[in-house]
């Protein structure tokens, strides 16, 4: 049984083993993507005397005018990201529904009448290491790809503790010996690192997985669905986002709103994005509250903390791959981690061939 299982350990190292570096070295680049992002990009960095991302009250409805005057597709959607912190406004821009793949990203002005900045999400380098992260810059097959051979990933972890797990002395198992030929400190090496970053490379890659198949994680987990309501009437004079933005907040006080989606036109109501007390993710929180946007009147609420427990798990989900479950200390965890699967393949690789050239070496 141990030959088998060290024998799979190896097929899944030499067929997944590139994947899984490549996947965690983009992984460490995105810890802090968005930083690296502006550092690279001087016309939205924040100066010293920058005032708050959206500052007055009507610097957002001035940024969606500025941005309708360019972009106007009649089935198109703005998101307006409210980051609280001195800065552009970023936004987002969907030129039809559902065109995740083809959105614009776009940084306004602090007071909304310029456009500092806009580029294709995927046209620059850190979107691109994403798509490179996600999808393997394949789209949707490269999604199903990157997931499926999580899974493969998930038994080449499991694999290499079973591989390891020793017969006889712990102190020998758990030893690296400097001295020793180059063959058995690849050995060691590949081993001791491996076995320091299991845990936690285990929950970066299972929740990669579960992040990259949502179907599989909608079978698995069952969480509450989301409201689609739509709104009354397309005629008429649509509420500004300010208003929106004050009905989102009666609807959930305790909330902190994280963004606020508004459709160009049609029967698509304003979605106001909350991060509510509990809700582990800063910038990608699950609250959400539906506008209509004539009216001004709530259409439909749905609150984490309310939903079932298959809600309460796939919250986490984000939070638990990206690091940001505790802070900087977490992220910079995440990124060193990110590391390890490159290590842990070159010195699988070098022991392998070093182990062709000499059979006999231990």
């Amino acid at each position: 049984m141990r030959i088998l299982v060290r024998r799979v350990h190896l097929l899944l190292g030499l067929s997944l083993g590139l994947l899984f570096a490549v996947l965690g070295l983009t992984g460490s680049a995105l810890v802090f993507y968005s930083d690296i992002d502006t550092a690279l990009h001087p016309t939205v960095q924040v100066t010293r005397n920058s005032p708050a991302s959206g500052g007055t009250v009507l610097a957002w409805d001035r940024a969606l005018a500025t941005g309708h005057a360019r972009w106007n597709d009649a089935g198109g959607k703005w998101s307006f990201e409210l980051t609280g912190e001195p800065g552009p406004i970023p936004a987002r821009y969907y030129p039809m529904p559902g065109g995740h793949g083809v959105r614009l990203m776009v940084w306004f002005s602090t007071d909304g009448k310029r456009i500092l900045r806009a580029e294709p999400w995927g046209g620059y380098l850190m979107s691109w290491v994403y798509q490179l992260h996600m999808q393997l810059l394949a789209g949707a097959t490269g999604g199903q790809v990157v997931g499926w051979s999580g899974v493969g990933m998930l038994l080449l972890l499991v694999s290499g503790l079973l591989t390891w797990w020793p017969r006889g002395s712990w102190k020998k198992a758990l030893a690296f010996k400097r001295d020793a030929a180059p063959i058995r400190r690849f050995r060691d090496l590949h081993k001791l690192s491996g076995l320091a970053s299991m845990p936690l490379l285990f929950i970066l890659v299972a929740t990669g997985v579960l992040l990259a198949l949502p179907a599989v994680t909608q079978t698995l987990l069952a969480p509450s669905t989301i409201p689609a309501p739509t709104s009354s009437d397309t005629r008429g004079k649509r509420i500004s986002i300010v208003q929106a933005l004050a009905v989102g907040r009666r609807a959930l006080p305790e909330g902190r709103i994280v963004f606020v989606d508004v459709p160009t036109s049609g029967t698509a109501p304003i979605r106001v994005r909350v991060q509510v007390p509990g809700d582990p993710h800063e910038r990608f929180p699950g609250s959400y509250v539906f506008i209509d946007s004539l009216s001004g009147r709530v259409l439909a609420i749905h609150d984490v903390r309310r939903a079932n427990t298959g809600s309460a798990v796939a919250r986490w989900i984000r939070t638990l791959h990206d690091g940001t479950v505790g802070g900087t200390t977490t992220r910079v965890i995440a990124l060193l981690l990110g590391f390890v699967p490159a290590l842990l393949f070159a010195t699988g690789v070098l022991h392998w061939l070093r182990r062709r050239r000499s059979p006999h070496a231990s």
